[in-house]
């Protein structure tokens, strides 16, 4: 089976969006992964459809109705009749950092059920009750989960099997291995008068390797200063 994405959105019309292109779009169409889609609003009782009412307490915005989201999330199965043990995932600013660990997680899984707020969010008791997993790609607020929901996608597909030529284009990616990625050169080896490294030309690739770890470890250091203390600590090394 492929890795299956279920998509909840009240815009169901934005996936696959760009991801039926490059890459995702030829794994999509290899059957390397799957997607479908439920529109939220289909399972609102009233005759206007409606999906949100203000907030208990008061408050700017409005909150996704429990009842509407609760008929929506069990309408998902899975497609083999089995029961559906993939994680069920909610884009929120209050959630869990979407890291490249997280990542490699749901890519090693059947795949992922995820969840597209709008307005002020979900009604607590749903996400309680559905148990699920709270996500957020960043400090920033977005209209909606949907474009949280593509870029999680992206970064969860091109680690699936037969997506990328070669296993070592993500093995050494940002993130893979605690550092952000070393800098890439090619040719030509003078651009504008801006030289390459000679060390990349010297065709001694353990000198190179070495280059790469360290220039890996400086831009950490500079630039990602959390992610240096973390790969201090988990290499067992002084954090001072």
């Amino acid at each position: 089976m492929p890795w299956h994405a279920t998509i909840l959105s009240l815009f169901p019309g934005m996936f696959p969006g760009p991801l039926e292109h490059s890459l995702a779009g030829r794994a999509l169409k290899e059957n390397r992964w799957s997607l479908d889609t439920v529109q939220i609003r289909d399972f609102a009782t009233d005759k206007h459809r409606t999906v949100d009412d203000t907030p208990l307490g008061g408050g700017a915005g409005m909150v996704i109705k429990p009842d509407v989201m609760a008929a929506a999330l069990d309408s998902v199965a899975d497609a083999t009749g089995q029961p559906d043990v993939r994680p069920r995932i909610y884009f929120s600013p209050r959630g869990r950092l979407l890291d490249q660990a997280f990542v490699r997680d749901l890519a090693a899984g059947p795949g992922a059920v995820m969840v597209c707020g709008r307005y002020e969010g979900l009604d607590q008791r749903v996400i309680d009750s559905h148990k699920l997993v709270e996500v957020s790609i960043g400090d920033y607020i977005l209209a909606g989960g949907e474009m949280a929901a593509l870029t999680t996608l992206d970064a969860v597909i091109r680690l699936l099997d037969g997506v990328m030529g070669k296993v070592e284009s993500h093995e050494n990616d940002s993130f893979e291995t605690g550092l952000l990625e070393h800098p890439h050169y090619t040719q030509p080896r003078d651009w504008n008068g801006h030289l390459a490294p000679d060390v990349l030309l010297s065709g001694h690739h353990a000198q190179i390797s070495d280059w790469r770890q360290m220039m890996a470890e400086a831009d950490t250091k500079e630039r990602r200063p959390d992610l240096w203390q973390k790969y201090l600590q988990k290499q067992g090394k002084s954090t001072d």
